[in-house]
């Protein structure tokens, strides 16, 4: 945290540096010309005792004021600060310049010390005034700069947590694989059957593509749909022939680009609730194409009429927040339930970031 807030630091610094620096030069260049040599240092030496009382003046209304009252909405306490801090700084502005500034260059009767805390009229003209002006154009600036920095660290943020809640999403994706190609591998190995290795290597890939592919941000198309392949060969050992049919049309014209997993958690929701909930024949259908401007992946399964609605599943609503991450609202995205079959659809563009 040290770290982060020094640049922070630096950088009002620096905004101080150039902002006074400028206010006063200004204010010098102002008087230049107005008067004779003689009367033109004497108002250098004014501005400057001004000067440093304006600067005094603004920090402690914006970073005392401002930042204990008035963004705690606490208006009264702000305003009787305001007032009570800007007569106090006029008059110490005044007694520095009466009694520890004018003897150093002109030889006149001071003003008595009742007279600086009571000629109200005096004070408020030529020390309030350029004090509140002074602070004025610093407090509207800092609220400028104020609220920059705050859009920024608003749009990091949720960046940050849209970033954390994908990750969050694409972890509770993990366990369905695991659950599920493990126990397909088990089942071959009791049964000491030759198609063991090859499982593992599908395993292998599918875990390889989880582990690195599933970090990125994007991944082409051919990549997803290579690990569905593998996917499916896993699932399919689970079936006989007659249990399970899975048809699949690809047709990419374009190298597109989707999020990992997308496609691949559809094909696994496919499964989990046609297939693995269907004790008779199930039917699976696959169907990707890409052109240039998009991309279509449509997926659909039957089930058993029984079974309960799976549209608001764990599953389905990841792939929808994973697309919202994703396209905002750049995409399409359809499920229905007609005759028995339940279709999903997406429809996202070729790309987008």
């Amino acid at each position: 945290m040290k770290r982060k807030a020094e640049p922070h630091i630096r950088q009002h610094i620096y905004f101080q540096l150039f902002f006074w620096t400028a206010l006063f030069l200004f204010g010098t260049a102002k008087t230049y010309g107005e008067y004779d040599e003689g009367f033109f240092k004497e108002s250098v030496i004014y501005n400057f005792c001004h000067w440093i009382f304006q600067i005094i003046g603004a920090n402690f209304i914006y970073y005392v004021l401002i930042n204990r009252f008035f963004d705690r909405k606490k208006y009264i306490g702000f305003l009787l600060g305001l007032f009570v801090s800007i007569y106090s700084i006029s008059v110490i502005n005044r007694l520095f310049i009466v009694y520890a500034a004018e003897p150093l260059f002109i030889s006149e009767t001071k003003d008595s010390i009742i007279s600086i805390f009571t000629d109200i009229r005096y004070l408020l003209f030529h020390y309030s005034f350029p004090i509140v002006s002074g602070s004025f154009i610093f407090i509207s600036i800092m609220f400028v700069i104020r609220y920059k920095e705050e859009k920024e660290n608003t749009a990091k943020l949720q960046k940050e947590k849209s970033e954390l809640e994908l990750q969050s999403l694409k972890s509770q994706l993990h366990p369905h694989f695991l659950f599920n190609t493990l126990n397909n591998i088990y089942s071959l190995s009791v049964s000491n059957s030759d198609k063991t290795s090859r499982s593992i290597s599908q395993l292998s890939d599918i875990l390889d593509y989880i582990l690195h592919k599933g970090q990125q941000k994007w991944v082409s198309i051919a990549e997803e749909l290579a690990v569905i392949d593998d996917y499916i060969a896993l699932e399919s050992l689970r079936y006989r022939d007659e249990r399970l049919k899975v048809n699949k049309k690809i047709i990419l014209h374009s190298s597109n680009l989707i999020p990992p997993l997308l496609y691949l958690t559809l094909v696994e929701n496919a499964f989990k609730h046609g297939a693995g909930k269907n004790a008779g024949h199930t039917e699976i259908h696959i169907e990707a194409e890409t052109d240039q401007k998009q991309s279509v992946f449509r997926i659909t399964n039957t089930y058993n009429s029984t079974q309960p609605n799976n549209e608001k599943g764990i599953g389905l609503q990841n792939v929808k927040k994973q697309l919202q991450h994703h396209y905002r609202e750049n995409f399409s995205y359809k499920i229905s339930r007609e005759n028995n079959i339940f279709t999903i659809e997406i429809i996202t563009p070729s790309t987008y970031d």
